[in-house]
């Protein structure tokens, strides 16, 4: 099974770990460089890893889209996203592979930020408060009693409908990851949808500095959930 997972990198020179990415083997990496003006670039090329280049700044949401597209086409039978940060550590990848492995009818496994006895998960107060009102606002939106979908920690199972999904650009720049199941549930049946995805509760999730995420961004990503429900007629 060939699992490659895109890492969207926007001017990550000083946060990329890049040891942790070569040393890590359970999965091939793209890194697509979303016009970054430091030297990601450089470094990404100097440190012989896959890049997928994109002059001109596009945003998240089509630097994952383009990096999937290239990763379905070069033959992967898994992929994904995971942020650059690693905010949520490589090593909760095969937890992911292993839901795939056993459960032939899951096509989605989404990272989960639970904070559970025994789970180290440290966020800002702010955003955790303003994410749980987002992912309440979210859920009702979709009809999915969907937990977190913000989590930068995603794989899908490659089939007609994940190149459907991901075959033209999203019209949220700020919530794509929302999109990307109203695409879902726009392809298929709401009870297909329903046992083809799985929230996984990650062992470890660590907010790092630098996030490009402001709290100004949830007035945005709250018009984009409205932009969402008109686009795909969700009821």
């Amino acid at each position: 099974m060939r699992v490659t997972v895109v890492v969207p990198c926007y001017n990550e020179e000083k946060r990329l770990d890049v040891a942790a990415f070569r040393g890590f083997s359970d999965a091939d990496f793209l890194f697509v460089n979303d016009g970054s003006t430091d030297g990601t670039l450089d470094l990404l090329r100097s440190s012989n890893l896959n890049v997928l280049d994109l002059e001109r700044n596009s945003g998240k949401a089509e630097a994952v889209r383009r990096g999937i597209v290239q990763a379905i086409a070069d033959g992967a039978d898994i992929v994904g996203f995971w942020d650059a940060d690693l905010a949520t550590p490589l090593d909760e990848i095969p937890s992911f592979l292993e839901i795939f492995a056993s459960r032939p009818n899951i096509e989605m496994v989404l990272g989960a930020r639970v904070r559970l006895l025994g789970r180290d998960i440290q966020r800002h107060a702010s955003r955790h408060y303003f994410g749980r009102v987002g992912a309440t606002l979210i859920s009702q939106t979709l009809g999915l009693a969907v937990y977190d979908t913000q989590c930068g920690a995603k794989l899908f199972r490659v089939n007609d409908t994940m190149r459907e999904i991901f075959a033209t650009p999203f019209l949220s720049r700020w919530i794509f990851d929302v999109e990307l199941i109203a695409r879902f549930l726009q392809l298929r049946s709401r009870n297909d949808v329903v046992h083809a995805i799985y929230e996984l509760p990650i062992r470890t999730w660590h907010d790092v500095a630098g996030s490009k995420v402001k709290s100004r961004d949830f007035i945005r990503a709250l018009r984009d959930l409205r932009k969402i429900r008109r686009a795909y007629k969700i009821r």
